[in-house]
């Protein structure tokens, strides 16, 4: 059901992954070893290409078009009338309601706190520098569809988007086939619109896929053009974000999810099982990993796969995902050795379910979020612990962070220099422009202190000889 990797032997003594605290984040680990699934994003491009040029010319018309190519839905308009937030609102389950209220207090709780502060810099008397926070303007927030339902997805875009201050939020998913709920046919899942409706957005779209993007990054008759995209998607999705990098801002190219569990002979496999079943859950390609120096814990945790698989709903799904190239159990020779690994993998979620978790977590460098112990599973992240779960895949997670308050601001310099202070640094700024024969540079300064001392002005003074 899920393949063996055996890396015992890889990390002799006396390597860099013996102390990964001082060594390169991937110690002696080969990441061509480690599993990972396919995502040839570039190849996509291909295809999404001229859907975008369309898109950016035509406008709805063309949304409408690959709507109905895409996803079996032929829509009159895009965009999704209000009534039908607040009805999906009104009829939501009490049960998830109070889910999706919990999920969105806490999730405030941690991202209000992220919140930058402007700072001013005294350099020298009369010279400040001050960095302001400034808020993105508009921000189209992509909410998936597909194998499934994601109004936590509507929590993580809007939640850290309304902290930073972001003025104009617009939210695009997938809509529904007529064969899904006829009620609902042609509009986002109705628990998607709650969600919307339940966070003060009402400007949502029907939109999937790179059209989606498209409309975002160009604008339509209905759709005013956004700033920044987020949120994750497709292979399709990530692509249109690649190719239309530039005329937007995004957060990242979202790959497959991913799991990776650092676990010893504490770790009960029951709990381990269910955590990569959890994640195996979302799709074919979705990557599960144990790494772990205890060969007993993988005879335990493979032994558990073969219970829990076919008990749970989406088994065979879940049973492709684990057989799947993207999916393994690695053996390793200490849990030193396996922190490299980790390191290496730079894993979407990463649990740590080992003897003082805590301190093995803190060791961690490359990771979209970390997990500590065996009471914080990734699926408590998916929805309530306050996190975020729009995070790095594909490895990204080694220069790359997950959505937070930071990914809509934007930090400007404001500097802030009096004449007395100017002329203090004047000299310098001159030798360095000179230096890099630009001379214009060094002018611009001279300007401000011509006949300064023929009238008796204080101000920069020209050194003898210049």
């Amino acid at each position: 059901m899920i393949s063996r990797i055996d890396l015992r032997g890889s990390s002799p003594e006396g390597t860099p992954s013996a102390d990964v605290t001082s060594a390169p984040a991937n110690g002696v680990v080969d990441r061509d070893l480690l599993p990972r699934a396919e995502l040839d994003v570039e190849a996509a491009l291909a295809t999404v290409r001229p859907l975008c040029e369309d898109v950016r010319h035509r406008g709805t018309a063309a949304v409408i078009e690959y709507t109905e190519k895409f996803d079996g839905v032929r829509l009159d308009r895009v965009r999704v009338p209000v009534e039908a937030l607040t009805e999906a609102l009104a009829e939501l389950d009490p049960a998830v309601r109070s889910a999706l209220e919990e999920s969105i207090r806490r999730a405030r709780i941690v991202h209000r706190d992220q919140r930058r502060t402007d700072s001013t810099v005294q350099v020298v008397p009369g010279g400040t520098v001050t960095e302001r926070w400034v808020p993105v303007e508009r921000v189209g927030l992509y909410v998936p569809g597909g194998r499934a339902v994601y109004p936590s997805s509507v929590v993580m875009n809007v939640v850290p988007a309304q902290e930073a201050g972001v003025g104009s939020l617009a939210v695009s998913s997938p809509p529904q086939a007529a064969a899904d709920n006829s009620r609902w046919a042609g509009l986002p899942h109705p628990t998607i619109l709650a969600a919307c409706a339940l966070l003060g957005i009402d400007e949502v779209y029907a939109a999937g896929g790179a059209q989606a993007v498209a409309m975002f990054a160009y604008g339509t008759d209905e759709c005013a053009p956004v700033q920044l995209v987020t949120g994750p998607g497709n292979i399709y999705v990530a692509a249109a974000k690649r190719l239309l990098k530039g005329v937007i801002g995004i957060d990242s190219e979202a790959g497959p999810t991913e799991i990776a569990v650092l676990a010893d002979d504490s770790a009960d496999p029951v709990h381990v099982a269910a955590d990569l079943i959890s994640q195996a859950e979302h799709d074919v390609v979705a990557a599960a990993v144990l790494v772990t120096p205890s060969e007993a814990l993988a005879e335990g945790v493979e032994a558990e796969l073969k219970t829990q698989v076919p008990a749970t709903k989406h088994s065979e799904r879940i049973a492709e995902a684990l057989a799947g190239r993207q999916s393994g159990v690695v053996l390793v020779d200490s849990l030193e050795h396996g922190l490299a690994v980790v390191n290496a993998y730079a894993a979407e979620h990463l649990e740590i379910q080992t003897e003082d978790a805590a301190s093995w977590a803190a060791r961690v460098r490359n990771a979209g979020a970390v997990f500590v112990g065996p009471y914080a599973p990734v699926s408590l992240g998916d929805y309530a612990a306050g996190s975020n779960h729009v995070l790095p895949t594909g490895g990204c997670a080694c220069h790359s962070s997950g959505l937070s308050v930071q990914s809509f601001l934007r930090g400007i310099h404001v500097v802030d220099y009096s004449k007395e202070a100017l002329a203090d640094v004047t000299h310098h700024v001159l030798a360095l422009a000179d230096a890099e024969d630009l001379p214009a540079h060094g002018d611009a300064l001279r300007a401000r202190f011509v006949g300064d001392e023929r009238e008796g002005r204080s101000g920069w003074k020209a050194p003898e000889g210049s």
